[in-house]
């Protein structure tokens, strides 16, 4: 895009920081480049081409698995758990996993998106299993909540945030609040309670992980009609800084700004993982590498079944099954199955599932996904603290003043606090109403002076420090929970199988989660193993 330094700063940073970034001298840019998949391959997908098999270039399969992301893995996982070994995975990737991906660096491994799970509440079986398949747990307390092994919990200090020249515990922040703000915040946090509290006539949670195990009373779920802003309004809760705290939530976990954002989801984050009133939200588990580490478990156990970079350009329903047809290297290859598991983002559904549109089982167009670049930096050593009353680097940065969500810190949990380190760099595209298409118009140098521009408010050493920073944009990085989406039923429709189709995304939770990918996954190969055992 072509725009000037100032214009592209306004754009993503605000006036007063561009303003002032262009005062000073231009500063040196380290090395990097653009990583991940081309946007152009997938556009192949709105040409609606006629795909023509050669007739020695069709396999047999009994499933087949589009999509290696979690969802995808996990659906292989279960398969091959129950004994099930004649599927396949296809992934249009060069690398597996998805928002889940990880890169192992010189220093340590990074992720590319998702970066810790909180350790689950003993009713979610599955995903216990999974963990102690893994060795991350460390048995049960006494009331027989899974307890994450110690090397595995985050470690403090775990968030901070930087307000004015300062840095601060925590992510609310608490320096230099009014006496309002204080009974604003402890006010929400009553409101907060009293969901986290609150049960159904049939003793379902409000909130709770997976989504589906959610209670669906209108009481409940009615404030999936207004958004988020729109709640805090209606209960007097105006306080600048407790919307700041919200609407980060918001970005940090939905990719959406607090005014965009259903009232449902927002209250979702902050009630889904605390047990009851008065004890804190589940711990984290979390490694170097972040989620990467559930991909690379899962790749040791169904690896052998994955293809990289096959891009699935037909998806055509049979009398018998489903017939899949693949590109890759411009060849043509075709998969008949039995059954077919969609892991793929939704709305990408009726452009590759041939007759999709003329009977349209849902409304694929409703699974709306938002835009985000990441950005890894490498350091040769820890950024210099402005003060030595400054609150140390944690797990969790945060800038107050940035729209961008701040970095994680890649070493953190190694217990490693100097030296070379990486910083993971977020930055959703809420701000622009046709994000996906502006990111895409950004360079690699366009980005990074966006990344690091930002990050020197708070560390003036950045540009000296940074030896190369690699940028993976994500034009449908989450699911968006707009208003009138998680409860209008479009997503109970898209669970059911379309013929011998099963979709199993963490779209279809509505809520961009490790879990809700794991939980679709194993749901839809618990369907097709059902249907084996008669």
């Amino acid at each position: 895009m072509n725009l000037s330094r100032r214009e592209l700063l306004t754009t993503f940073l605000g006036a007063p920081l561009a303003l002032a970034a262009c005062r000073e001298s231009p500063r040196r840019f380290p090395d990097g480049d653009i990583v991940g998949q081309s946007a152009e391959l997938g556009h192949i997908l709105r040409e609606n081409r006629t795909f023509q098999v050669p007739a020695d270039n069709w396999e047999t399969k009994r499933v087949a698995i589009i999509g290696g992301g979690i969802a995808g893995l996990s659906a292989a996982w279960q398969l091959r758990r129950d004994g099930v070994d004649d599927f396949v995975v296809l992934e249009l990737e060069k690398e597996a996993g998805g928002t889940s991906s990880s890169t192992q660096g010189p220093i340590v491994g990074y992720p590319w998106a998702a970066h810790y799970l909180p350790v689950p509440f003993k009713e979610n079986v599955d995903l216990i299993s999974l963990l102690n398949e893994m060795s991350l747990l460390d048995g049960v307390d006494v009331n027989g909540e899974p307890v994450g092994k110690e090397q595995f919990l985050c470690r403090e200090p775990e968030e901070r945030v930087f307000f004015k020249g300062r840095w601060y515990e925590g992510l609310y922040l608490h320096a230099g609040e009014s006496d309002e703000d204080k009974r604003q915040y402890a006010e929400f946090q009553r409101l907060v309670d009293i969901w986290v509290n609150w049960r159904d006539a049939a003793g379902k949670r409000a909130f709770v992980v997976p989504v589906e195990q959610c209670s669906t009373d209108v009481e409940f779920t009615q404030l999936d009609k207004i958004t988020f802003a729109d709640w805090l309004s209606q209960n007097g809760l105006t306080s600048e800084r407790l919307h700041w705290y919200c609407d980060y939530a918001c970005r940090d976990d939905y990719g959406l700004k607090v005014d965009q954002t259903s009232a449902w989801a927002g209250l979702f984050y902050f009630c889904s993982r605390v047990r009851k009133s008065g004890v804190e939200s589940q711990p984290f588990l979390t490694v170097p590498e972040g989620n990467g580490q559930f991909v690379n478990h899962f790749l040791t156990k169904v690896g052998d079944k994955v293809r990289r970079s096959q891009m699935v350009v037909s998806v055509v329903p049979t009398e018998n099954g489903v017939e899949v047809i693949t590109l890759r290297n411009g060849e043509l290859r075709g998969i008949r199955c039995k059954d077919l598991i969609y892991a793929a983002p939704i709305f990408t559904a009726p452009y590759i599932i041939r007759g999709f549109q003329n009977d349209a089982p849902f409304n694929a167009a409703a699974f709306q996904h938002n835009a985000w670049f990441v950005a890894n930096l490498q350091l040769k050593d820890r950024p210099k603290p402005r003060f030595a009353k400054d609150f140390p680097l944690a797990w969790d940065n945060v800038i107050y003043e940035s729209p961008s969500l701040g970095y994680v810190t890649a070493t953190h949990q190694k217990g490693i606090d100097y030296g070379p380190t990486v910083l993971t760099y977020y930055y959703p595209m809420c701000h622009d109403p046709v994000g996906r298409t502006t990111l895409f118009n950004y360079d690699w140098k366009q980005l990074t002076d966006v990344c690091l521009s930002d990050l020197s408010r708070a560390h003036t050493d950045i540009y000296e420090l940074t030896t190369r920073i690699d940028i993976m944009r994500w034009g449908h990085a989450m699911i968006s929970p707009r208003p009138n989406f998680i409860h209008s039923g479009i997503r109970e429709r898209a669970i059911k199988p379309y013929r011998n189709i099963h979709f199993a995304h963490t779209d279809l939770g509505g809520i961009a989660l490790f879990e809700e990918a794991f939980y679709h996954g194993l749901r839809a190969a618990d369907v097709i193993l059902v249907g084996d055992r008669g």
